[in-house]
């Protein structure tokens, strides 16, 4: 009787230490591996934040599961789309797989262009009431923010998707008050992207028009590899 007692014990045990482990996974942002893991595509972010966004933009009509995965990668200097290309063909090497990787900017237009790629540094060192205060001795408040996805197939082609959004520099309001979003308000709006809750913020955000592209790009992908199979029969 002892014997058979301990025996549910050990099972209810495992089955809740199973549960336990599957929650932390969920709530990580991580998915578990496919049956099928040819469907995959690997996200290079360290950003659950930055992935759940993401997926929320992309839907659930993708024919691709999207998994994620930090890797270091290299930080480069030069002109946007070249930063993005050279960083997604590490990826693919690092990888060995298909991959996405993101790349966002902001661009003053009073300062030619800058901070444009190097947004994160300066925002990792003076905060976003910085940037603001960076156009103080200008008129000019207006700047573009732009996202960048690049997308890594298996055979080392790289395809960009961009997506951009006018607008201008204010001082910084909304709930994250570390994020560049909260100095930023797009052309059309008086909030900031700081100030939107989440579901307006995915429907006019740079990163969901550069999502956009690259979605209809899969759905086609997806239809082209239909197509071929059928031939193929």
């Amino acid at each position: 009787m002892f014997a058979a007692r301990s025996e549910n014990f050990l099972c209810i045990t495992n089955k809740f230490v199973f549960l336990s482990i599957f929650s932390k996974l969920v709530s990580m942002g991580t998915s578990l591996p496919m049956s099928n893991p040819t469907k995959n595509i690997t996200f290079v972010t360290g950003n659950n934040q930055k992935l759940e966004e993401f997926i929320q933009i992309l839907g659930s009509n993708v024919p691709f599961r999207v998994i994620h995965k930090k890797i270091d990668l290299p930080e480069l200097q030069g002109e946007i789309d070249d930063i993005c290309k050279k960083k997604c063909e590490k990826a693919i090497k690092t990888i060995n797989d298909r991959v996405i990787v993101e790349d966002t900017c902001l661009c003053f237009n009073a300062l030619r262009g800058l901070p444009g790629p190097y947004v994160k540094w300066f925002l990792q060192k003076i905060g976003p009431f910085g940037l603001y205060k960076m156009l103080a001795g200008f008129i000019d408040k207006s700047a573009k923010a732009i996202c960048t996805f690049a997308f890594g197939d298996r055979d080392g082609s790289v395809r960009l998707f961009r997506g951009e959004a006018q607008g201008k520099i204010v001082k910084p309001r909304g709930r994250n008050m570390l994020s560049w979003d909260s100095c930023f308000q797009p052309d059309g709006f008086k909030q900031t992207y700081g100030e939107m809750p989440d579901e307006q913020k995915n429907q006019v955000s740079y990163r969901y028009k550069a999502a956009l592209k690259l979605k209809d790009f899969f759905m086609k992908m997806n239809a082209n590899l239909r197509t071929n199979s059928k031939k193929g029969r």
